[in-house]
């Protein structure tokens, strides 16, 4: 690596752990601290707010910017206005995209059944509530007492463990994923380089496809060829017979099925 781990560790202890992206980095603290150690400006951490600017231009020995501003007002600790997530659940479909989205699992429910979010542990990182079809979810100020230092770096420890176990399955659910990706890509290299130099951080493994998921593919896809081939066998020997602009639509359609079909099974 051509950035220095413990550089990055220090960076990334003074970041919140929050996983919100707002400082543009999609997929999480850990990426925009690396970016940090490589020259970027230190003053991106929304939730950090100023005390996070300082504290990073102080570590950096760099000028102190201005933080990015926040929507929510400034607490007594400069910091802004901690959030939660709220889900209305009488208007809750159970569709789970929250559930996918929240880097720090404090989400839990099943499909078409009622969500609700895990206060304690959710982070008002926002990113739950893009993904509702049916906007049911509220962001409500966090009444608990501001946090002191000892118990903000508890709560960062808490949070960058459970992201990092979030990250790890989601890499193992990735080959097999059906349906959209709903967080940015992550990535997984960075993480797994980083869990490798802290042992105290859930390994991270890249996950490869491996033979013998790729022979599972190679045979279901045979499979379907051949259905597809017998459908477009008996539509052939229908049309000879008599034209029919539906069936032709359907050969059509089953055509270019069998060459979606058989780019796939190349690929693989």
């Amino acid at each position: 690596m051509t950035f220095s781990i413990s550089l990055i560790q220090q960076i990334d202890a003074l970041l919140p752990q929050t996983q919100c992206g707002l400082c543009g980095h999609r997929d999480g603290c850990l990426p925009y601290a690396k970016a940090i150690a490589e020259g970027e400006d230190a003053n991106k951490c929304v939730p950090g707010g100023q005390p996070v600017a300082d504290a990073l231009a102080n570590l950096l020995q760099r000028e102190t910017l201005a933080a990015e501003p926040s929507v929510w007002a400034i607490q007594s600790d400069g910091r802004p206005q901690r959030m939660k997530a709220v889900i209305r659940e009488d208007e809750c479909i159970g569709c789970t995209k929250c559930i996918s989205a929240c880097p720090v699992d404090a989400i839990i429910g099943s499909g078409k059944l009622m969500h609700t979010v895990l206060t304690d542990l959710c982070t008002g990182c926002e990113l739950c509530i893009p993904p509702c079809p049916v906007d049911c979810i509220d962001l409500v100020e966090d009444t608990q007492p501001i946090l002191t230092d000892s118990q903000r770096i508890a709560e960062q420890d808490d949070l960058r463990q459970r992201y990092y176990a979030h990250i790890q399955r989601e890499e193992s659910r990735r080959l097999h994923r059906k349906g959209p990706v709903v967080r940015a890509e992550i990535d997984t290299e960075l993480f797994a380089q980083y869990t490798e130099q802290n042992q105290q951080l859930p390994a991270i493994e890249v996950i490869e496809k491996s033979e013998h998921a790729k022979l599972v593919m190679d045979a279901k896809s045979t499979i379907e060829l051949a259905k597809i081939r017998t459908q477009i066998k008996k539509l052939e020997k229908q049309l000879s017979v008599r034209a029919d602009e539906k069936k032709q639509q359907q050969l059509d359609s089953l055509l270019q099925q069998l060459s979606d079909l058989q780019g796939v099974k190349a690929w693989l």
